[in-house]
């Protein structure tokens, strides 16, 4: 997969934007998730997901090509959503009432293409206390967690999509472990 990837990442230099196209297809998915992840919104992390390509597409003369180019890509990712949760005042959660309904929330406007069985019912609202618990962490926690946890990447990878020291990245997962356990001890 990587050997392809360098092989498009050529392309793009060359000035072949089909090439590009590739690239996107194959991450988008995974860099929307990120960005879900860490924003609890879908219209925010499509926002970032486009804007993470769009700076991947400027600036992919500079990539490192000895370097895993998905590591440089959820780098960008998390930066953006790490500036937009500072930039951003907590006006909302998922769980706050819609204006104008009644009684609904966030949670409401989630797309479903079949009504869930009750297992899968508890399992989603379980995601969903998580999720927001999750939001609740201090942006340093929240982005080691969601790397780790819902992104799957190694101590190595959080270190280096981070740029922190590998103990820094060891250190937040531990403690946004902690709080996440203490913040679900109340739900």
């Amino acid at each position: 997969m990587e050997a392809l990837i360098k092989k498009r990442i050529k392309q793009v230099i060359k000035g072949d934007q089909d090439a590009f196209a590739d690239i996107v297809e194959i991450y988008s998915n995974s860099i929307y998730q990120l960005g879900y992840r860490m924003l609890g919104n879908r219209h925010e992390a499509e926002d970032i997901a486009q804007e993470a390509f769009i700076r991947a597409y400027v600036n992919i003369k500079s990539f490192n090509q000895d370097l895993k180019f998905s590591t440089w890509l959820f780098r960008i990712a998390t930066n953006l959503c790490i500036d937009r949760i500072r930039k951003k005042k907590p006006d909302y959660h998922l769980d706050a009432e819609v204006s104008g309904t009644d009684g609904l929330t966030m949670y409401s406007q989630l797309a479903s293409d079949s009504p869930l069985p009750e297992n899968e019912l508890e399992s989603l609202e379980l995601q969903e206390s998580v999720q927001k618990e999750i939001l609740k962490l201090p942006e340093k926690y929240r982005s080691v967690i969601v790397l780790k946890y819902i992104e799957e990447l190694s101590l190595n990878e959080i270190s280096e999509i981070l740029d922190l020291p590998l103990g820094t990245v060891k250190t937040r997962i531990h403690r946004g472990r902690e709080a996440l356990r203490q913040q679900l001890r109340y739900v």
